[in-house]
């Protein structure tokens, strides 16, 4: 029941951070939000790839989750004990990340991130 409720806490984080990513690529002017700022504005086109990227990596994270919890995407449970290991190595460093960013806005994801890495971490260890 725990796991079941933290994968479901873990993969609604992530759908709102694939949601500020799709929000990047499409060229809404949040850039000063991340990358450390570097981008302020509308992102670039080749940092628009990026943000395409990374809503492909963390909806593959959110499937491996769901699948570890025994939730959904079960045809990933042969890789998920492995591959949550590397979903929480991620989160530490987006947890680090986004708590040193030059950008204050950007400080705004680092709870987020931290929120991540402790229902992954609680996930992978169950």
């Amino acid at each position: 029941m725990l796991e079941t409720v933290l994968a479901i806490i873990f993969s609604a984080l992530t759908a709102i951070v694939i949601l500020f990513q799709g929000c990047l690529a499409a060229g809404v002017p949040w850039g000063q939000a991340s990358m450390g700022g570097r981008y302020p504005g509308k992102y670039p086109p080749k940092m628009r790839i990026v943000a395409v990227v990374n809503m492909l990596i963390l909806g593959f994270f959110a499937a491996l989750v769901l699948a570890e919890a025994g939730i959904m995407f079960l045809q990933l449970h042969p890789i998920s004990g492995f591959g949550i290991w590397i979903v929480v190595a991620f989160f530490i460093i987006s947890t680090v990340m986004n708590s040193i960013t030059p950008s204050k806005i950007e400080r705004i994801w680092a709870p987020v991130a931290l929120a991540q890495l402790i229902t992954s971490i609680i996930i992978a260890v169950s």
